[in-house]
């Protein structure tokens, strides 16, 4: 199968958030114990759960994020492959997010990267930066996928190291520094490849590393829903031109029935709804507009 696309990951998701008119994020990660029961039997049930839900939203998302654990845990990876050329092939333009929080460094990395990005051609994968440089720039080989370093992350023992202050600066701070600072100049970053994960539990923090990174890096965020975060206030403080707002198992178990999918659509539109009314105009108007300098949501006081 050919590589996703010869244009930078930034750029993609961007179009996919203008065409679709949509930041939502959809997390695909099917439990076994909560998969409807008339599929429970199929041997290929965590594909065809999986499957639905993607054909029921995908017009509502600007990316899909499935968790490897999931997969690997029912020894269904080549469901997990399945899964990712089928949006591949049903959805071209909707980019895949694997959630795998990869942190190793050297050779391991570099298969850790083929795995991600031959074997299941995800688009763009979460990596884990504690390791520094060496875990990163492995990851870099693929000029066309996008990596996502976790940097405030939504769980409160998050806070164990994020918030330690370095230098001066927490933690978490450092390395939205590093994110946005060239290779070539010591930093991780480059450009329209690298975007940071920050959770909607922490707005302010947020809103430090919008700062930090400005208008255009990408910033992965879960935490609207079941994790309680505002959805509101992570909108004050990430703006809309490059943020994906995640959403798992709100949309994923919405209902548990025959029309399980349609019950994940009514939730994907509920909370895509709920997006463009916080920004206050249509995700499209928003990133064709002047910028996320000039941009103020009007709920905003």
């Amino acid at each position: 199968m050919p590589a996703p696309s010869d244009s930078g990951f930034a750029q993609r998701v961007k179009a996919a958030m203008r065409d679709r008119d949509s930041l939502l994020c959809v997390g695909l990660d099917p439990d076994p114990v909560r998969i409807p029961r008339h599929l429970a039997s199929r041997s290929d049930a965590i594909f065809t759960f999986c499957r639905a839900i993607v054909d029921a939203t995908a017009d509502l998302v600007c990316a899909f994020k499935p968790q490897i654990a999931y997969f690997a845990a029912q020894r269904a990876e080549e469901q997990l492959e399945a899964l990712i050329a089928h949006i591949h092939q049903a959805h071209p333009g909707v980019p895949v997010i694997l959630d795998a929080k990869r942190g190793d460094i050297g050779p391991t990395a570099i298969q850790y990267a083929r795995e991600a990005f031959e074997r299941y051609q995800a688009d763009a994968v979460t990596l884990s930066p504690y390791m520094g440089r060496d875990s990163i720039t492995p990851w870099l080989e693929w000029p066309d996928r996008g990596i996502f370093l976790l940097c405030r992350t939504s769980n409160p023992g998050g806070s164990d190291l994020q918030s330690l202050t370095i230098e001066g600066r927490p933690l978490f701070e450092r390395v939205a520094h590093l994110a946005a600072t060239p290779l070539n100049q010591g930093g991780w970053g480059a450009p329209g490849r690298v975007g940071l994960v920050v959770g909607a539990t922490f707005p302010a923090e947020i809103e430090r590393v919008r700062t930090i990174v400005g208008p255009d890096m990408p910033l992965l965020i879960p935490g609207i829903g079941a994790q309680g975060g505002d959805l509101d206030a992570t909108i004050r403080a990430a703006g809309p031109l490059a943020s994906v707002i995640n959403s798992s198992r709100d949309i994923l178990y919405a209902g548990a029935g025959e029309d399980f999918d349609q019950a994940a659509r009514a939730a994907a539109t509920k909370l895509r709804d709920s997006i463009r009314t916080s920004i206050g105009t249509s995700i499209r108007d928003a990133i064709q507009g002047a910028g996320a300098s000039s941009y103020t949501n009007p709920q905003a006081t």
